[in-house]
């Protein structure tokens, strides 16, 4: 095997120059400032996690998980979501702090790309989760609070879209009579092929009367007036999924955002711990959804205390690029000096500083020509020291 380049870097792996850097931490501070409005207090995990715990709950495929030992032989990975570490810490270290719990997060997590080209294998999620209630006020307040922190973000066109897990288990129960038939058409409507689950059902030894339920499902999209129709179609079990989604609407419209909520009943999460309420938040600017989350009353279970939970995650490089946003919103200031002023730009820089500006002094003998040097930023440039261009007084 051959030696990399000293440039080259592991598959998936992405530098973040200094302007996205500045960009992505403005957005950040947004975001998070608006959710510690909401009550939720910020919580940070290790990088690394054991696999026999994080690394099994995570839901995650194995081959996308990074593993590593450690100097017992223990196998390791480096977190492949922020959830799973969260439910650990609340059935471990904040084993004693009553239910409910509000807890958000900035963390990078890490999966493997190997087979989708282009993809991060590192990338950032600012997200929630809001342990210990089970209520769909609880749904609400996370789907509202997650469109309240992309609207603050400055992402303004964009639309979240809710369905529910039970409703598709009970129906493909019904149908299929067992889980396992259901997987290839889930696999379908995870991909969003209604094309090939169209086909798929069409092949499938099932009478014409629940082939056509199963296709009537892909029309099940779209706003407040499809309820009806999915109560009609749905599996006895599932009307219960239908009635959390009527009641969902209707707290959602008490936020005041129920117009940026559209209903798909189609929605199915790679994430096998969802077990309820699912959404995914979509933007024009981007063929792929920028966030998602859901409900899973099952995880915490696993880590030895039982609670019912929901979350989201948006994922910030894909906000980002939603936004479109080139440069920083607030840029430097760069003071030139001749040596002979330099106590003058110093000062100058210093008084910038306090009122909260960034401030870059640069001595004219180390840039060569000043016109190169202040053409290669979108940057306020003073001179001191250097009439024809303005002096700073």
């Amino acid at each position: 095997m051959s030696k990399p380049f000293v440039f080259e870097k592991p598959m998936g792996m992405r530098d973040t120059l200094p302007v996205l850097y500045q960009v992505k931490q403005q957005v950040r501070k947004v975001m998070e400032q608006e959710i510690k409005g909401w009550g939720y207090q910020f919580i940070q995990t290790p990088t690394l996690e054991y696999y026999d715990t994080v690394g099994e709950a995570s839901a995650i495929l194995d081959q996308q998980l990074f593993k590593l030992m450690d100097s017992e032989g223990k196998t390791l990975v480096l977190r492949p979501d922020m959830t799973a570490p969260i439910a650990r810490v609340v059935s471990s270290s904040m084993k004693d702090v009553s239910y409910p719990i509000r807890l958000a997060y900035d963390s990078a997590v890490f999966r493997s790309q190997q087979r989708e080209g282009g993809r991060p294998a590192e990338f950032e999620q600012v997200g929630v989760e809001l342990i210990g209630d089970g209520t769909s006020s609880a749904d609400a307040e996370v789907i509202a609070l997650m469109v309240s922190a992309l609207s603050k973000a400055g992402l303004q066109e964009f639309k979240v879209a809710v369905g529910h897990i039970g409703f598709l288990n009970e129906l493909f129960l019904e149908v299929l009579g067992n889980a396992e038939r259901a997987e290839e058409l889930l696999r379908y409507l995870y991909e969003k092929n209604y094309v090939g689950y169209a086909s798929h059902v069409k092949n499938l030894a099932l009478s014409s009367i629940d082939k056509k339920r199963l296709l009537e499902l892909l029309h099940l999209r779209g706003g407040e007036e499809i309820l009806d129709e999915a109560k009609d179609m749905s599996a006895p079990g599932g009307k219960k999924a239908v009635a959390d989604l009527q009641e969902l609407f209707s707290i959602l419209d008490l936020y005041g955002v129920k117009d940026k909520v559209v209903l798909d009943f189609t929605l199915f999460s790679h994430m096998s711990y969802y077990t309820g309420i699912v959404f995914e938040g979509y933007t024009n600017e981007l063929g792929f959804p920028l966030c998602s989350g859901g409900r899973y009353d099952q995880l915490l279970g696993e880590f030895g205390r039982s609670a019912q939970a929901i979350g989201f995650g948006i994922r910030l490089d894909y906000l980002i690029e939603a936004l479109n946003v080139k440069e920083p919103l607030n840029p430097r200031t760069c003071i030139v000096f001749s040596p002979d002023r330099r106590k003058e730009a110093i000062e100058k820089s210093r008084e910038l500083r306090e009122k909260g500006l960034s401030a870059v002094v640069q001595d004219i003998s180390g840039v060569g020509s000043v016109d190169e040097y202040s053409g290669r930023f979108q940057e306020v440039i003073y001179y001191i020291g250097k009439p024809e261009k303005g002096e700073v007084q």
